[in-house]
């Protein structure tokens, strides 16, 4: 006996009743990189229950040569034979026609046109995070500012903007022995970015043949680039897209603040007083494109030594000088959300692409980034720019 199966639905042959509880063992597995339901999104096209058990999962891949290809039929398998009166599992792999993959586009997309994804009528709350100079942390700060917001349960993206010096994909673990990152998988003109640490990252990095290749382009290729970014890769439903941005004023600062005016700005500095005078820049111009600074991070304050003293190896006041600064125009103050003290495990963390907030909670700089990232949840996303949907009666 064979049941039709509405449309988005498997269809189910045999003994309909186990090939049904397979079905729904089968909508727990998640695409990796999608992170969707497989049933969800069309790649389970029938599951059918054979006399004593045997169960045959006619699965489709999304492309031919999928990376994640051996993750899923691995999970199906599991997720088959885990259902009670199933015996043996056998799974039928294809790959969808070009019409199958243009409809999956359309249904993940919603019907939305091809575009900037996070405008100011999304619900994503965007922060860039940028620095009036190079070498103050920015990227580290970043990145374990994502992973902590993913450990309460948000879904985060980064997007490494950084396009001249990218290295978020190395700190999240993303880079082979050669300091390589994968080629994100494209369906149709759809990239879908990497997960690590529950964060989906993209980055130029992943686009070139070599991690030491440089990326030497001018304005209009940076534009065209971060333009492509926001446009085609799916971060899908975001609560939190983080950008990296490339330190000081030029051209990403300027594009970012055209293409996502309603962004919220984070800056790093240093406690080196003198670093406020060039962190105060990066501030202005977000300003000038509409955006507002939402805070400072202090990087790289006070080193802790085992007799308990501290020292300031870059001074102290930075942070808090920086702050006052970018408070002048503003009608709120811009907050310190904290300072994130020199930290071994903070550094060694960074080169073995696993951050801190997550191998070391416990760690004085991992306790004040996750403060950090609790500070920007509870500050909320500010509502200027967004249309409501309120109507006059």
């Amino acid at each position: 006996m064979a049941e039709v199966a509405p449309p988005g639905r498997p269809a189910t042959t045999g003994d309909v009743a186990l090939a049904g509880a397979v079905v729904a063992a089968l909508g727990r597995v998640l695409d990796p990189e999608i992170r969707r339901p497989v049933t969800e999104l069309d790649m389970v096209r029938s599951v059918d229950a054979e006399p004593g058990g045997t169960v045959r999962v006619d699965l489709q891949l999304t492309i031919v040569g999928c990376p994640a290809a051996d993750t899923i039929e691995r999970d199906v398998r599991a997720a088959a034979a885990s259902v009670p009166g199933v015996a043996d599992v056998v799974v039928d792999l294809s790959v969808m026609s070009p019409a199958q993959r243009s409809a999956l586009t359309e249904r993940l997309r919603a019907g939305r046109p091809r575009g900037v994804q996070f405008t100011p009528e999304t619900l994503t709350r965007v922060v860039a995070v940028t620095s009036g100079k190079g070498g103050v942390g920015k990227s580290t700060v970043t990145v374990n500012l994502a992973v902590a917001l993913a450990r309460r349960g948000l879904r985060v993206g980064v997007l490494d903007a950084d396009v001249h010096g990218f290295s978020v994909p190395g700190l999240l673990g993303l880079t082979d022995e050669r300091g390589r990152a994968p080629r994100p998988t494209r369906v149709d003109s759809m990239i879908l970015p990497p997960v690590a640490h529950d964060v989906k990252v993209v980055s130029i990095g992943m686009f070139v043949d070599d991690a030491s290749t440089a990326v030497a382009w001018r304005g209009p290729m940076l534009h065209r680039t971060i333009t492509q970014f926001l446009t085609d890769v799916w971060f899908g439903d975001l609560d939190v897209l983080l950008l990296d941005l490339p330190p000081g004023t030029g051209d990403v600062a300027i594009s970012v603040g055209q293409l996502l005016p309603h962004a919220e700005v984070l800056v790093v500095t240093t406690p080196q007083a003198a670093a406020a005078d060039v962190a105060e820049r990066s501030g202005v111009v977000a300003r000038q494109t509409g955006q507002r600074v939402v805070g400072v991070v202090e990087n790289m304050a006070g080193l802790v030594q085992p007799d308990g003293s501290v020292l300031e190896l870059f001074g102290s006041g930075g942070g808090a000088e920086t702050a006052r600064r970018l408070s002048v125009g503003q009608d709120e103050p811009v907050p310190v959300l904290g300072s994130v003290p020199l930290s071994v495990a903070l550094r060694e963390g960074g080169d073995a692409g696993v951050p801190v907030v997550a191998a070391h909670p416990e760690d004085p700089a991992a306790v004040a980034l996750t403060a950090v990232a609790d500070r920007l949840v509870g500050m909320g996303r500010g509502l200027a720019g967004r249309k409501l949907g309120l109507g006059v009666r």
